[in-house]
């Protein structure tokens, strides 16, 4: 079971996706330092000085804090985007890497010679 598991883990697919995992927790943390301490900010200050943090409704002894979860909504934004975009950027060098032309094989000299006898003798 220990050998299986060893062979699981050393595939190369196991090993990229705990790479992108790694990756991807660091850029969402990115993400959300700028949507929280740039984004959001700078939006308060065009808005008149609203902090976003602290919208909330009050219902009773109940706070629903919406403006965080507008925060929390601008952060997924931010990140699928910025997804999307990477993911264009590898699909558009993908293509180009597909679409370039591979050069035509040079025949070698045993095959123009097969070549020409055959021509020869298809002329007979």
């Amino acid at each position: 079971m220990l050998q299986e598991f060893k062979k699981l883990v050393m595939r190369g697919n196991v090993l990229d996706l705990a790479v992108a995992v790694i990756i991807g927790g660091a850029f969402g943390k990115i993400v959300t330092s700028l949507v929280n301490d740039i984004i959001m900010p700078l939006l308060g200050v065009i808005m008149g000085g609203v902090s976003f943090a602290e919208l909330q409704y009050q219902y009773g002894d109940v706070a629903i804090s919406y403006g965080l979860f507008l925060q929390s909504i601008l952060d997924f934004l931010l990140v699928t985007l910025s997804i999307f975009i990477f993911i264009k950027l590898i699909s558009s060098m993908k293509k180009k890497e597909k679409e370039a032309p591979t050069p035509v094989p040079v025949p070698s000299q045993e095959i123009i010679l097969l070549g020409e006898i055959r021509d020869l003798l298809s002329q007979k």
